[in-house]
C-alpha cells in the first residue's frame, strides 16, 4: 500500500496533496495493470515524474472494458454506473471498500457538519431500481448513521415524502433531501412546497425520464417548487470514490483529498491553468486501490481557489486518447 488513510484524509495544504499524489501515482502506475499499459502507449518514464502536472489522466472509459485495480485482493463490492440498453456501462471494482466510507463520512461532516443532526430523505427511484449504485450504497449509510427513524428513502411515493417533509417543517427538523433530478421535478410539479430551511440536493440526471435542462433553468424551477433560495448539488461518479459539494449557483467545492484539474480539449495530454473551460481530470485520493487519475468526458472550469463548475460534456463519446491503449 502506497499511503494509509490517515495519510490521505489528513491533508490540509497543497504541498501534502502534491506529496501523496505522487506516492499514490507511482504505486498505481506499477500495480494497476491497465494504467501502466496506458502510460507505457503515452511513452511516459513514471520513474521520471516529479510534478503532478506530469501524471498521466487514464480515460474513464476504460472502466466499462478493464479491472481497473491496483492490487490483487478480493473484490469486496462492484459498483456499476447507470445506463439504457445497449450501452456499455462501467464497473468500479473495489478491494477495500472501508476507503470509500471514510470518504464519504468525512467529506458530508466537512461541508455539512454530523449526520446525526439531520433527517435524511433519498428520493433515488433510478438507482434504488438497479443494483450496484455507489450514491445508493452512500446514502444508505448516511441514513444509518443519522439514527433517526424518519430518515429514508423514496422511490415514487412523492405523496409519502410531501407528508414527511410537512411533518419535518411544523417540528422544525434540519432536514436533507438528496434526489435524482427527474424525480425532484416530477415531485415539485405534484407537491409543491413552500419549505425555506430544506437542503435540496441534486444528484444531477434525467436518466432519459425528461429532457434535459440547463442548470439555471433547473434550479429556479427546483427553488420555486420548494421554495428554498439555493438548491446544493453533489459531483460523483461510478469510478470514484470521493464527490464534491456545491451549496448554490453550480459552484462545486472538493474535500482536501480531491482536485479537479482541466485539460485542453483537443490535446488530452495538455492541462489549462488559466480559467478557460476544458474537459475535467480528477486526482481522487481516496481511490487508491484502482485509479486516482481519471480523464472524465466532462466540460468544466477551475477557478483560482480550486473551486470548479461543471459546464456540459463532450459530444462525442469517446475521449481523445483512448486509442493509446490497445484492448
Amino acid at each position: 500500500m502506497s499511503l494509509s488513510k490517515e495519510q490521505v484524509f489528513s491533508i490540509s495544504i497543497n504541498a501534502q496533496f502534491n506529496a501523496a499524489a505522487l506516492r499514490v501515482f507511482r504505486h498505481q502506475a506499477a500495480n494497476c495493470a491497465v494504467y501502466n499499459k496506458f502510460i507505457q502507449g503515452l511513452k511516459v518514464d513514471a520513474t521520471k515524474v516529479n510534478q503532478i502536472e506530469q501524471i498521466p489522466f487514464l480515460p474513464v472509459e476504460f472502466f466499462k472494458s478493464h479491472a481497473v485495480v491496483s492490487n490483487n485482493y478480493p473484490v469486496e463490492v462492484s459498483f456499476s454506473s447507470s445506463g439504457t440498453t445497449g450501452i456499455t456501462t462501467s464497473r468500479h471494482l473495489v478491494t477495500d471498500v472501508s476507503w470509500y466510507v471514510e470518504s464519504f463520512r468525512r467529506a458530508f461532516r466537512l461541508f455539512y457538519g454530523d449526520i446525526k443532526d439531520y433527517t435524511l430523505l433519498a428520493l433515488l427511484p433510478s438507482y434504488l431500481e438497479r443494483e450496484g449504485s455507489s450514491l445508493i450504497y452512500m446514502a444508505d449509510d448516511l441514513i444509518k448513521q443519522s439514527e433517526n427513524s424518519d430518515s429514508g428513502f423514496y422511490l415514487y411515493n412523492y405523496e409519502d415524502l410531501y407528508h414527511q417533509l410537512k411533518k419535518q417543517q411544523q417540528a422544525k427538523k434540519p432536514t436533507l433531501l438528496i434526489g435524482v433530478t427527474f424525480a425532484l421535478l416530477d415531485f415539485v410539479e405534484q407537491h409543491p412546497i413552500n419549505f425555506p430551511e430544506l437542503i435540496v440536493m441534486e444528484t444531477g440526471g434525467m436518466k432519459g425520464k425528461r429532457k434535459e435542462m440547463i442548470r439555471e433553468e433547473l434550479h429556479e424551477t427546483l427553488c420555486k417548487g420548494f421554495g428554498v433560495s439555493a438548491i446544493h448539488s453533489e459531483y460523483g461518479m461510478t469510478e470514484l470514490l470521493s464527490q464534491a459539494y456545491s451549496k448554490g449557483n453550480g459552484i462545486f467545492s472538493t474535500p482536501p483529498w480531491m482536485r479537479i484539474i482541466t485539460r485542453d480539449t483537443n490535446d488530452p495530454i495538455s492541462l489549462i491553468t488559466d480559467g478557460k473551460t476544458g474537459g475535467v481530470n480528477i486526482i481522487d485520493l481516496a481511490n487508491i486501490n484502482s485509479c486516482s487519475f481519471i480523464a472524465t468526458q466532462d466540460l468544466g472550469k477551475v477557478y483560482a481557489d480550486g473551486s470548479f463548475e461543471i459546464l456540459g460534456r463532450f459530444d462525442n463519446a469517446d475521449i481523445r486518447g483512448c486509442n493509446l491503449l490497445i484492448a
